[in-house]
């Protein structure tokens, strides 16, 4: 057997695995929507694109069975069930890149009888499966930007009013209600913001943009200020409030990254280094000014 052959059936029998696990991924993600509406239409066209992919691989290796990722399987479902549809097949496709380059550093080992069938495979994993992907779209995701607009925004400016406040009066349940009352006055002006900015070319509804944008920030405003009614303990209170924040960033940017197909780590890393930069500063002015005017912290 040649060393090509050989290099061939080793990626065939991954290959084939993986393309098996795909095409069952969007047949049971098919299943979860209206038969009728366009949405099953495409899945069952992505299910078969990948069930011809693993047909493909399969003649390479005959006797081999394909073994389903049922982890990636459950973890996919779960993506869909609570993140959208439209999030599930954007995360399935983000590893299509990988595969193109893969393929293509395997071209020159295809036999001539089969290149044709190969080429076209490349072709499906470099575009034609992203158009079908990008059809896949929830109402929802066009204002994913205005919910990333207020979640980024109340993670840093309530984060930082809590802290102020901290700093000013050393009382948790006043900081958190601060934050509360903060939240709500923030929520109605971002919301005000993100109407006039939608009404500047964005195709979809002013009104929705504005509701996502003001909801978003006033929901995390009330879960930031959560830990400050629970605990007396300031320490506690600001650390369990920044690990919330932490948290609602890392999955929302996550979630941004996803469907914008956008790098997660930067993005991420540029918002937590203004948050905790905001709270530091923020929390250096109210202890400063609580200094200066002691008479305040009997309040």
């Amino acid at each position: 057997m040649s060393s090509a052959v050989s290099v061939l059936q080793k990626v065939a029998k991954v290959r084939m695995s993986d393309e098996w696990s795909d095409y069952t991924l969007y047949d049971r993600l098919s299943k979860t929507v209206d038969p009728r509406s366009p949405f099953a239409e495409v899945l069952n066209e992505l299910s078969a694109t990948e069930h011809r992919h693993f047909e493909f691989w399969k003649k390479y290796v005959p006797a081999e069975e394909p073994k389903l990722a049922k982890a990636k399987l459950h973890w996919v479902l779960f993506l869909r069930r609570f993140l959208g549809l439209t999030f599930a097949t954007r995360y399935l496709d983000r590893h299509e890149a990988n595969v193109v380059s893969e393929y293509q550093g395997l071209a020159g080992m295809i036999p001539d009888a089969d290149k044709p069938a190969f080429d076209e495979m490349v072709a499906d994993e470099r575009e034609h499966e992203k158009a079908f992907a990008l059809k896949v779209e929830s109402s929802a995701v066009a204002y994913i930007s205005f919910v990333v607009l207020g979640l980024a925004d109340a993670l840093v400016e309530i984060s930082g009013i809590h802290a102020g406040w901290l700093g000013l009066f050393e009382k948790t349940e006043i900081a958190g209600l601060a934050g509360v009352i903060a939240g709500g006055a923030a929520s109605l002006a971002m919301a005000s913001a993100a109407f006039a900015q939608a009404k500047q070319g964005f195709k979809g509804s002013a009104k929705l943009s504005a509701v996502y944008t003001g909801v978003s920030y006033f929901i995390t405003a009330v879960i930031l200020a959560a830990p400050y009614f629970l605990t007396s303990n300031m320490i506690f209170a600001l650390g369990s409030s920044l690990t919330l924040a932490v948290v609602i960033l890392a999955i929302t940017t996550w979630y941004s990254i996803v469907i914008q197909e956008k790098p997660f780590l930067k993005d991420f890393l540029e918002i937590l280094a203004i948050l905790f930069a905001t709270t530091v500063v923020v929390f250096a002015l109210g202890t400063a000014v609580s200094t200066a005017f002691p008479g305040i912290k009997v309040l």
